[in-house]
């Protein structure tokens, strides 16, 4: 049961991000300064985590360097 529902919360966050509506339906307005893309960012970090939550790490491609330099 709580595969299906990662994978139906992976599935609407990326139809979301694919915009399938042309800017038509959107939770909230682009245009509003500073807050118009945070639901885009939402569904971005929500489709980043089902994928992870299936094995599919895309996290890694951005290590930390935790070497210090001089």
């Amino acid at each position: 049961m709580k595969n299906a529902l990662v994978f139906l919360t992976g599935i609407i966050a990326a139809v979301y991000l694919m915009n399938p509506g042309a800017g038509i339906f959107e939770v909230l307005p682009d245009n509003l300064p500073f807050i118009g893309n945070l639901d885009e960012a939402v569904a971005a970090g929500l489709l980043i985590m089902c994928l992870k939550y299936f094995g599919i790490d895309l996290t890694r491609f951005l290590p930390r360097d935790t070497q210090k330099r001089p």
